[in-house]
């Protein structure tokens, strides 16, 4: 029992060091994603969330945050997130193939002026690349949540938010640290004038 407590103890300190190793470029970074995503809200714009896998998944979590709300009692916000309907999903990677399951949706639902969020722990899988050089076509200002390098990603959007870490797992655990805070500073600032 004491090697599985130890374990424990050894993931969550990993886990924290890579939160804790935020340059203060990366933290500006995230300031600038509450920034924009709030002026986009605010001038009738949405922020749209999409990733493979548990990235998917964090997507669904994000947008939910807006939508609903995360800390305060306030109106739904504008956002969505691509992972979410398995009708559009199977149609469009049985159609189309899987590389467009996102960038079909992007071209429907993403206008000039929205926030498209692009989550992908490498910065490389094909039909994230793909959504966001189809958000760069519409108009969109491109986010992208990766780790350290930023994969094919980092040349392609307008703000990379690459954690310092290059494992999958502590990735993904700092993607939904800097999501929640931006979610709670975008709530906040939606609201003012």
């Amino acid at each position: 029992m004491s090697s599985t407590i130890d374990e424990i103890r050894r993931q969550l300190a990993e886990s924290a060091e890579v939160k804790r190793s935020f340059s203060d470029k990366l933290v500006a970074r995230v300031a600038e994603f509450a920034t924009r995503g709030a002026a986009a809200l605010r001038a009738g714009g949405k922020i749209v969330f999409f990733g493979n896998g548990g990235s998917a998944a964090d997507a669904l979590h994000l947008s939910a945050e807006l939508v609903v709300r995360l800390r305060e009692e306030r109106s739904g916000l504008a956002s969505l997130a691509l992972s979410a309907n398995p009708s559009i999903l199977t149609a469009a990677g049985n159609d189309y193939g899987f590389e467009h399951i996102y960038s079909r949706q992007i071209e429907s639902l993403v206008s000039s002026g929205d926030v498209l969020v692009a989550l992908s722990t490498s910065g490389d899988s094909p039909n994230i690349v793909r959504g966001v050089d189809t958000g760069r076509a519409r108009g969109a200002f491109l986010v992208a949540f990766t780790g350290e390098t930023g994969g094919a990603l980092a040349e392609k959007v307008d703000l990379l938010l690459n954690v310092p870490s290059r494992d999958a797992q502590r990735i993904q655990e700092a993607h939904m640290t800097i999501g929640h805070i931006a979610c709670s500073l975008i709530e906040k600032l939606a609201l003012q004038k």
